[in-house]
């Protein structure tokens, strides 16, 4: 049976939504069947913005400022699928708190979830996909019991494109009863300082790693990151030795970037970092071992001392103004 009804988790940032989860408002009008976003806090401004990516409806779990969304937007979706329907699957941005939404939902509808997940078509019902092996082999799956199913989705997994529709009309869908789950409270947050793009969304990413040698060498990598108007970057290896903070790191526990150009300096390619960058449209390798894995999945590479390489090119750019 083909998908004719699609929800989906849409993680309010700043005024809109997450750039997660206009990827999957968008990838969802590929599928077809009616759209609508589950959110929290939303007004006009946020049910034009789910128009414009495909969303019909909008329904708003509330205010939960100084609330972690976890127990109460889960409780919220429960009590629709009771209400107002069954979809034929939920879709949830891989976050922090989209995965927790997502444990929460599935022990309240007693229903599995397929996580990981970059790749969906329909097929005669909801066929994902999903990388394993670092990337090198890719799995399918389908739900085979009752509706609705559960996925949460890589971020980077598809391009974010508005359609243009009208706004969405906004539903409340008030959250239930969350027992001592409710209690916990937000009592601080930090937003990182940073000059320039953030690191996901970031059309150019340099990045380095272990071949840097020491901590204070990673000054060549923002530096570089800087004059090309990127984002700087880094492999799990120098985040677990503490020269950078984990918000750089680029792999399969860190972030998902799909930059135009990603610079790999003193990088090997471990298959945790690959799978986190492959993506990217232009891939550009700087390490002194020609037999670097990194060196497989790079559309131009440079045998070369990062220490020689990278001054080399800060060098240019700056005469290039």
């Amino acid at each position: 049976m083909a998908l004719s009804n699609i929800w989906i988790v849409t993680e309010p940032s700043n005024g809109s939504f997450t750039t997660t989860s206009l990827e999957l408002l968008t990838e969802a009008r590929t599928l077809g069947g009616s759209i609508s976003a589950i959110t929290w806090g939303g007004d006009a401004a946020l049910a034009a913005v789910a128009g414009e990516y495909g969303a019909t409806t909008l329904y708003d779990v509330g205010d939960l400022a100084g609330a972690l969304p976890g127990a109460p937007v889960a409780s919220a979706i429960a009590s629709l699928v009771g209400s107002v329907g069954t979809p034929d699957v939920i879709l949830i941005p891989t976050s922090y708190d989209g995965r927790d939404v997502a444990g929460r939902l599935s022990a309240r509808l007693d229903r599995p979830v397929l996580t990981n997940v970059t790749g969906l078509r329909d097929d005669g019902g909801l066929v994902t996909e999903h990388p394993i092996f670092g990337g090198t082999q890719t799995v399918r799956a389908r739900f085979t019991g009752e509706g609705p199913g559960i996925c949460v989705i890589r971020a980077k997994s598809f391009a974010a494109e508005a359609s243009g529709g009208a706004a969405a009309a906004i539903a409340a869908a008030p959250a239930g009863d969350v027992g001592a789950t409710g209690t916990a409270t937000i009592a601080a947050t930090h937003v990182e300082e940073r000059v320039g793009p953030k690191l996901e969304e970031a059309a150019v990413v340099v990045s380095g790693g272990r071949g840097l040698g020491e901590a204070d060498k990673y000054a060549l990598i923002e530096e570089a990151a800087k004059l090309l108007n990127g984002a700087a970057g880094a492999s799990r290896a120098i985040v677990d030795a503490g020269w950078v903070p984990y918000s750089h790191q680029v792999g399969q526990t860190g972030k998902t970037v799909k930059p135009m150009v990603y610079i790999a300096c003193g990088i090997s390619g471990a298959t945790q970092h690959m799978v986190g960058m492959k993506g990217s449209k232009n891939i550009v390798a700087i390490n002194k071992d020609p037999d670097a894995p990194i060196f497989q999945i790079a559309d131009f590479g440079i045998v070369g001392d990062v220490h020689k390489v990278l001054p080399a090119l800060i060098a240019a750019l700056k005469a290039r103004g």
